[in-house]
């Protein structure tokens, strides 16, 4: 894959590099500040994008706004945003825009390297990656909402459905049968009015756009 990094930090940017291309993928620029990305980003066309979220000369979230325009600029770029906290705005804000292509990931995350790497294919390839932490902040923030009615089990497969897990995946996670994981998943989108019928990985965009697009209290 072409990678282009936005990262201030030169130990993690140089670390990411080294990562990458020592597991095969190309990584054709780096950005240091947040007005080097799109530049970097309409040059090269990469088949993803590795962006921090804190970028100067503001550190406020100048790499959250370039994966927005460069969402904008070249559709379908696939995006995968590096964070050091949780922040439920941001991750809704990026899930808003589409959730094909979209991955958000605390910097912790990149420490576990075949997570890192299997999130990165998975978002390049067109899918999404969601932390972990980020997805409990997504259903425990959300009030009055359908997703009250989910049981623990059922918010236990959305919250791994969202993180961008396949059926199997999910059935290894909790010790259960696939069949299960079938017939729970089926309850989800009976409890939060998606079409049961739909089939495959656009299920779990369904459940992010939901997610994103729900009302907080």
């Amino acid at each position: 894959m072409r990678v282009v990094i936005a990262e201030d930090n030169a130990l993690l940017r140089e670390g990411l590099v080294l990562l990458l291309t020592s597991s095969g993928h190309d990584v054709v620029a780096v950005a240091g500040s947040g007005p080097e990305i799109m530049p970097a980003l309409l040059e090269h066309r990469p088949d993803v994008a590795v962006l921090d979220v804190r970028m100067p000369p503001g550190f406020r979230d100048e790499g959250l706004r370039a994966a927005l325009e460069a969402r904008e600029r070249i559709p379908g770029l696939p995006v995968l945003v590096l964070s050091q906290y949780v922040e439920e705005s941001y991750a809704s804000e990026l899930l808003g825009g589409g959730t094909s292509g979209i991955g958000y990931l605390l910097k912790d995350r990149v420490g576990r390297v075949d997570e890192f790497l299997d999130a990165l294919e998975r978002v390049a390839g067109g899918g999404t990656a969601l932390d972990p932490e980020v997805v409990t902040e997504l259903l425990t923030r959300r009030k009055d909402s359908p997703l009250d009615s989910l049981t623990p089990r059922e918010r236990e497969v959305l919250g791994l459905m969202a993180e961008g897990h396949d059926n199997a995946t999910i059935a290894t996670t909790l010790v259960v049968t696939e069949r299960a994981v079938h017939k729970h998943i089926g309850n989800v989108f009976l409890k939060l009015n998606l079409p049961p019928s739909d089939s495959g990985h656009r299920r779990v965009l369904a459940v992010l756009a939901y997610l994103a697009h729900a009302p907080q209290g």
